[in-house]
């Protein structure tokens, strides 16, 4: 693999803006960021189902993924 393609290391947690560290305003429900990369065409659909939904993308995204971790524990 090339350094081109290679992914970098997570920073330690102490430089981790969404680590687990409580968020500001005493929020115990930290979030952690990551990249992640979608055609247009899904990126499209979502969005389209998130402002239907009157939901943010990425609070979309986290919705389906709650719910598909819901069903996959049963």
């Amino acid at each position: 693999m090339s350094a081109k393609h290679a992914i970098p290391p997570e920073p330690p947690e102490s430089q981790d803006p969404g680590g687990s560290e409580p968020a500001a305003g005493g929020d115990e429900r930290a979030r952690k960021s990551f990249v992640l990369r979608l055609s247009p065409d899904l990126h499209a659909e979502l969005r389209r189902w998130a402002a239907a939904d009157l939901r943010s993308l990425n609070a979309q995204v986290e919705w389906i993924l709650r719910d598909a971790v819901r069903r996959r524990r049963g």
